[in-house]
């Protein structure tokens, strides 16, 4: 298929082609722009395009970091109107994030008014919150007249704005950048300025250094926010020598004592980007759920600083152990992933080591001193050049007049003037010594740019010690200019100009300046183990009741089982037993699965209780089979109703979650029938025909799940039930006037598993039940 078509009454600027190829063009287009142009930051200012453009658009507007504050609305307004073509809603919002002090290291953006908090409340309006640059801002913008940095035009053609800031630290690892492209995103910790620092002088010092020396000087991210990183340091220069990898960061908290025993937990650092409102509520959660049973309050005592309070339901557990649970079930412990995908030299997107993103700072940090000392030496080229037009002037000062007094055309007779004959003082001083002229041709004449200097100059400096203090300036811009033409020819001196650049920057920025300390520290991840139940809950007696409908509760102290509850019209007793209240419970479904509730939870037992369904998922076709206290010591047989089952240990059914866990796979209109404690070596089992089989328990294989294998034959009808027994003792049952029966000679019914079996010995019950 052609890719246009030939047709003559089809309009020149539209054109054929296949749909997956324009398709394709376009999303590669808009894939490009947006890694390049918005969510990917540049290794070598750590600054996204949106972010650059306000920077800019502040110092076009003069807010300095001393200066005063202009509201944020004219701030953003400018920034959407003359760089940044998109909505002033998104600019505010990234300008906002550089002035919040909890979200960025090293704010770049100083506000006033309500920038947001920590509790996750939104900026005010723009118009309402004021702006300014902060110091960290102007640092990254030093030397932007000294044609530091190439510029383009912006998107009308009107100005030009900056490519990339001269950033005088390595803004990228200090305050961290996060985005989402097409295909690739980046999320990038902030760092302390002081420590990447040291790290650059040493990557100067040794350019082929290993990323784990780097370790040394940077040990891991310095969060705004503070915390306590327990990650291996093993897995942190894993991760920073591959570019991809996480942090593990915990709160920082302490003990306090309230006496008597008592004590209280306080949280005085939170996560990074964690929100105290949404983690507050998460705790919250956790105590009306009953997840963390020994919380029993939280408490929001934050002003300036975060202070949350963690109250203990009971005295009887560590600390630690608290915490530990608080850890895996809340926000007070993150995973932060690194990602540090970025634009290695502005137009390649990669993900980086940290090495390799210093070495791309230091490379540019050389480019912008080679292009600023070539700009100081063009500036001093162009004052010499006026200087030495001064000094004649100065040496001729007569002539000079004369031309400007009498000629018609003073600046073309100035450039005409052959000076380097006439040399003599317009004054009559015989102890002055006129200097030397600037250059030793004679007959040369003034250029334009000198020229116009002496015709611009004031009467007032027609005195001797001005022309002494032309004559300083020239030696010294002389001097000047030596040692910027030795600092580009040499680049030892080169790297030593950087490295004392940056030792000034960390002495500006360092753990001497304002929040330069390092607020992240490092600790060991010491992994509580599960706490016991028995330690987190006071220890009391209950009476669990479950009605034949299914509704549960939980009684104060151990009343008579035999007294007469109260129930629902139509309900009736079910299950009834004495437990205490840091028992687990297990619950058998006929859907096979098992289910695990604490009887601390349980409801009081002043009303009828709650249906058991709703505490667990147990469906409504689903019967409860049994209910009763967990031993993780005992094993349990399990069977179906087509005689079907296996012997399962008991640890190996608690669930931890509302949905159980599945053990007795059953299908179509099977059921789970059976389940019993294992004790003895033998196993019994009664079908719907009254025929009993007795055999080994090593017959019954042991699983965690499964169908298991077939107890009993059947022509038709199933399984009634089954038990196990001590076979040298006899197998027992009750008989319908409520005695105990038991049969020792069990021979007529011993035969091997999944036989038919032989009719029940006489007496047996007509419920066909063992007990």
């Amino acid at each position: 298929m052609s890719d246009t078509v030939d047709d003559p009454n089809m309009n020149p600027r539209d054109v054929a082609e296949p749909l997956r190829r324009a398709i394709g063009d376009r999303y590669l287009t808009y894939a490009l722009s947006t890694i390049m142009h918005r969510a990917l930051p540049d290794a070598r200012d750590g600054l996204k395009p949106v972010h650059r453009r306000i920077l800019y658009a502040m110092r076009r507007l003069r807010l300095s970091a001393t200066g005063g504050f202009l509201k944020s609305a004219k701030i953003s307004g400018d920034t959407m109107g003359d760089f940044h073509p998109h909505g002033d809603v998104a600019i505010y919002d990234a300008m906002a994030r550089l002035a919040q002090d909890f979200t960025i290291r090293y704010p770049l953006v100083d506000g006033q008014g309500n920038f947001g908090n920590i509790d996750g409340d939104n900026p005010a309006a723009s118009r309402y919150t004021e702006a300014r640059m902060t110091v960290m801002s102007e640092a990254l913008l030093d030397g932007l007249d000294e044609n530091a940095v190439d510029f383009r035009p912006n998107y009308d053609g009107r100005l030009a704005e900056p490519v990339v800031l001269p950033a005088s630290y390595p803004n990228l690892l200090a305050n961290g950048a996060s985005g989402i492209a097409v295909g690739m995103a980046t999320n990038i910790p902030p760092h302390n300025i002081a420590e990447l620092i040291g790290a650059c002088l040493h990557l100067i010092k040794t350019p082929n250094a290993a990323d784990d020396t780097l370790l040394q000087y940077v040990p891991g991210p310095d969060f705004p926010t503070g915390g306590v990183l327990v990650e291996p340091r093993d897995s942190i220069a894993t991760a920073y020598s591959t570019g991809r990898g996480s942090f593990r960061l915990r709160c920082r908290w302490e003990v306090e004592d309230l006496g008597r025993g008592q004590w209280q937990v306080v949280v005085t650092e939170i996560p990074y980007q964690v929100q105290k409102s949404k983690l507050i509520e998460r705790l919250a959660e956790l105590i009306h759920i009953k997840k963390v049973p020994i919380l029993a309050d939280v408490r929001d005592e934050s002003t300036e600083d975060v202070r949350l309070i963690l109250e203990p339901r009971s005295k009887n557990v560590e600390p630690d152990m608290l915490m530990g649970m608080l850890f895996r079930n809340s926000d007070l412990e993150i995973r932060f992933s690194l990602n540090m995908n970025v634009l290695i030299d502005g137009v390649t997107p990669k993900v980086c080591s940290m090495k390799e993103v210093l070495r791309a700072f230091l490379d540019f940090r050389r480019d912008v001193l080679v292009r600023r000392s070539k700009h100081r030496m063009e500036k001093i080229d162009h004052r010499l050049e006026v200087l030495e037009g001064l000094i004649v002037a100065f040496l001729n000062l007569d002539r000079v007049i004369d031309i400007i007094r009498y000629d018609d055309e003073p600046k073309a007779a100035l450039m005409r003037e052959d000076w380097g004959t006439k040399r003599k003082r317009a004054t009559d001083e015989s102890d002055y010594v006129s200097p030397p002229p600037i250059s030793g041709d004679e007959g040369l004449g003034l250029t334009d740019v000198q020229a116009e200097a002496i015709l611009n100059m004031r009467l007032r400096s027609l005195r001797r010690l001005e022309e002494m203090e032309l004559v300083a300036e020239r030696d010294k811009l002389m001097a000047e200019r030596a040692g910027l033409e030795d600092l580009l020819d040499s680049d030892d001196l080169q790297w030593s100009t950087i490295a004392d650049e940056l030792r000034a920057t960390r002495k500006r920025f360092g753990k001497d300046a304002d929040g330069g300390k390092r607020r992240t520290s490092f600790a060991d991840a010491t992994d509580t183990p599960d706490v016991p139940l028995e330690a987190m809950i006071d220890r009391e007696p209950i009476t669990v009741v479950c009605s034949q409908m299914g509704w549960i509760r939980a009684m104060t102290g151990h009343i008579d089982l035999t007294r007469e509850l109260k129930f629902k019209d139509g309900d009736g007793p079910r299950f009834v037993f004495h437990a205490e209240t840091t028992d687990r419970l297990l619950a058998f479904g006929a859907n096979g699965r098992f289910y695990t509730l604490s009887a601390a939870n349980l409801p009081g037992g002043r009303g009828m209780g709650e249906p058991l369904r709703l505490i667990v998922d147990l469906p409504n076709e689903a019967e409860i089979v049994d209910l009763f206290i967990h031993d993780p010591d005992r094993k349990l047989l399990v069977a179906s109703s087509a005689g079907d089952g296996f012997v399962v240990p008991e640890a190996d059914v608690v669930a931890q979650t509302r949905s159980g866990r599945q053990v007795l796979n059953v299908r179509d209109d099977v059921r789970a029938k059976i389940c019993k404690p294992v004790t003895g070596n033998a196993v019994a089992v009664v079908g719907d025909n009254r025929k009993v089989l007795v055999f080994s328990l090593e017959e019954l294989p042991e699983m965690g799940r499964g169908k298991g294998v077939r107890l009993q034959k059947y022509k038709d009808g199933g399984l009634s039930d089954a038990t196990t027994f001590t076979l040298e003792a006899g197998l027992s049952w009750r008989d319908p006037a409520g005695r105990t029966r038991t049969e020792s000679n069990l021979a007529e019914w011993i035969a091997k598993r999944a036989t038919s079996g032989r009719m029940a010995p006489r007496g047996f019950p007509r419920d066909n039940r063992f007990n």
